[in-house]
């Protein structure tokens, strides 16, 4: 059975999609962008506070859902710029410590709202 997964501590859809969708144990998270809910807006121009960003709207979904980052088993990670790799990773690597889960990463042509980052995530139990 599928439900949807909302919350107001993430920000809202700016189309017409869901911010998860849980069926059968698995979440799937749409691609999260540095949008500060509070504010409706990207509010930071760096790519290290651009990635906490993301973390803490997928830190909300997943809490919202029941789930936690040890129950992350996919991450997609879309970059504006290919440079901003390893300050996106260091923000990465503080929320899976051990037992990763599988991750891509690329640069994409553009980010929606001029993002620097944006991370799809799915987890399971």
């Amino acid at each position: 059975m599928k439900k949807i997964i909302n919350t107001l501590k993430a920000p809202a859809a700016i189309g017409p999609y869901s911010q998860a969708v849980e069926v059968n144990g698995t979440l799937y998270i749409s691609g999260q962008l540095p949008i500060n809910p509070e504010a409706g807006i990207i509010d930071t121009q760096d790519i290290t506070s651009q990635t906490e960003q993301v973390f803490k709207n997928i830190a909300a979904i997943l809490m919202e859902a029941g789930y936690e980052f040890s129950d992350v088993v996919k991450s997609t990670v879309f970059l504006s710029d290919i440079q901003n790799f390893a300050g996106m990773n260091e923000v990465y690597k503080k929320y899976y410590t051990s037992a990763c889960p599988a991750r891509s990463a690329f640069a994409v042509k553009d980010l929606p709202l001029g993002a620097f980052v944006e991370i799809e995530t799915i987890a399971a139990r």
